[in-house]
């Protein structure tokens, strides 16, 4: 398991290989469709996302009495839909790591390896175990523009972990799937 914290330098994430387990300490940010399409029509960014991390999630997220709010549920949402606008993100913002659930396409893979930035598999269907990393929601962006789904939340997290999916030397756990499927099926077809 490799620890990295905020703020999440380029050598720590260049070190990384497809497969690594990671945990993931401090800063991260929220950010799905309604932000990113936000983010590629030229809107502003309410912080800097160099050396950080954005998380395809819609967490849920209750006020609590003290003004503050409580992350019950922080599953990964599902990253696909993010592939047309994840290149320039990451090429633009200086972004580390993606976090989110599912593959991403090529040109992600490509903008990993030319920016040093890592796509992170969070576990999928475990969003109170996420929720349990998340220690403080520290700021919350765009709620009344976007709602409580699509808002970009600041969490604090502990030990939130995951596994490198892509890395920076163009490596991607889902292509070696995709490989190892066609090549059993060609094997199976051959065999009849």
């Amino acid at each position: 398991m490799t620890t990295l914290n905020y703020p999440f330098s380029e050598s720590a994430v260049r070190a990384l290989h497809a497969g690594d387990a990671v945990s993931v300490n401090g800063r991260i940010w929220t950010g799905r469709d309604r932000f990113h399409k936000h983010f590629a029509d030229g809107g502003r960014l309410p912080v800097d996302f160099r050396d950080g991390a954005i998380f395809h999630c819609g967490p849920v997220v209750v006020p609590q009495a003290d003004g503050g709010w409580r992350v019950v549920a922080g599953g990964p949402t599902t990253s696909l839909r993010e592939n047309q606008y994840e290149p320039d993100f990451i090429a633009k913002t200086g972004v580390r790591l993606v976090i989110g659930k599912g593959g991403m396409d090529e040109r992600t893979l490509a903008a990993c390896h030319a920016c040093g930035a890592v796509y992170l598999q969070a576990v999928g269907g475990a969003a109170a175990v996420t929720a349990h990393a998340v220690k403080r929601v520290t700021n919350v962006y765009f709620l009344e523009d976007f709602g409580a789904a699509e808002a970009c939340w600041e969490f604090d997290v502990r030990d939130f972990r995951c596994v490198v999916a892509m890395d920076s030397r163009n490596v991607s756990l889902f292509a070696r799937v995709q490989d190892e499927s066609r090549r059993r099926l060609a094997a199976l077809i051959g065999c009849r």
